[in-house]
């Protein structure tokens, strides 16, 4: 790729960084300060799924915050003493991003354990192992995202941060654990638990009101991760074909290159997507009890009858 030259694409990226991060720095920071507002403090009571949210909407916020950053790093070159700033800023990016990922997927999880096991959801569900959970989350995206100290290109002189990581990170191990760990394997326990989800609501007896509100919020759910990540990581795995010389013709290389930057841009949206389902969301959590009660209720006069 050292004979192919990106400069257009990056002209062209600088305006798109524009036009996408303000109009998501101006919507996404009061939705989510706002979600955190209704989730901490005007809900009377937490409960397991406003714990999910909570945690979801930190870590959009927390890549909120990185953005600034990025927009900079897009128009100026950094001085050589601030790589290790840089690395900091990389890592908490790919925290937030990670860690939207694998809260989404625990939303999912705890929704489909109080609608398809109401029994064992008595036992399992709980805001203590709702926090363990969120803690953990935290622990692991941020150990995990750890060598990308160890990725920026020992270069001496300015540097453009966000951009040429070296090709360890851009290794085949790095790429695949990254692919599969961070995004098909999540894809695939988000996308079973929903749709277990949804045909156990539409198979409920409960009113074709309450089915459709249920079968709503797991569509938006599923539509604020698939739409933002599938396209990132489709664009990650090309980027690696060319890193790694299995792409070698230019003009593919500039259209990978683009398509990269316009991903990454989408998956960063995810902030406002996210914060677009908080309402469903809240609803969702003033009617958890009662959503329980009814499951239990079901289960009961099913054992009862098959008595």
């Amino acid at each position: 790729m050292t004979n192919c030259s990106t400069t257009d694409v990056d002209t062209l990226t600088q305006i798109l960084d524009l036009v996408i991060y303000v109009p998501v720095l101006v919507f996404g920071l009061p939705l989510n300060i706002a979600a955190l507002v209704v989730f901490c403090v005007l809900l009377r009571k937490w409960t397991e799924s406003s714990i999910y949210m909570t945690n979801l909407a930190l870590m959009d916020l927390l890549l909120l915050l990185q953005l600034p950053f990025k927009m900079h790093a897009a128009h100026h070159k950094w001085e050589e003493d601030k790589k290790l700033f840089c690395s900091f800023l990389e890592s908490l990016y790919f925290v937030a991003m990670y860690g939207s990922i694998y809260t989404i997927v625990c939303i999912a999880i705890d929704r489909y354990i109080a609608i398809n096991h109401p029994f064992q959801a008595k036992q399992v569900r709980s805001k203590k192992n709702a926090l363990i959970v969120c803690s953990f989350i935290w622990v692991f995206v941020m150990a995990t995202t750890s060598p990308i100290y160890s990725f920026r290109e020992m270069k001496s002189g300015n540097f453009t941060c966000f951009h040429g990581f070296s090709k360890k990170g851009w290794s085949t191990g790095i790429i695949v654990c990254l692919e599969v760990f961070g995004f098909l394997l999540p894809t695939a326990v988000l996308v079973a638990c929903s749709i277990q989800s949804i045909r156990t609501l539409k198979a409920s007896k409960n009113s074709n009101h309450k089915k459709q509100a249920g079968v709503r919020i797991i569509y938006s759910s599923l539509a604020a991760f698939l739409v933002p990540f599938t396209p990132c990581h489709v664009a990650i795995f090309l980027q690696y074909l060319v890193r790694n010389g299995f792409i070698s013709d230019c003009k593919h290389q500039k259209n990978i290159a683009l398509f990269i930057q316009v991903a990454i841009n989408i998956a960063n949206v995810t902030c406002c997507l996210d914060a677009l389902c908080y309402y469903f969301i809240a609803k969702e959590v003033r009617s958890t009890k009662k959503t329980f009660r009814l499951s239990m209720s079901r289960v009961r006069t099913t054992s009862t009858s098959d008595a």
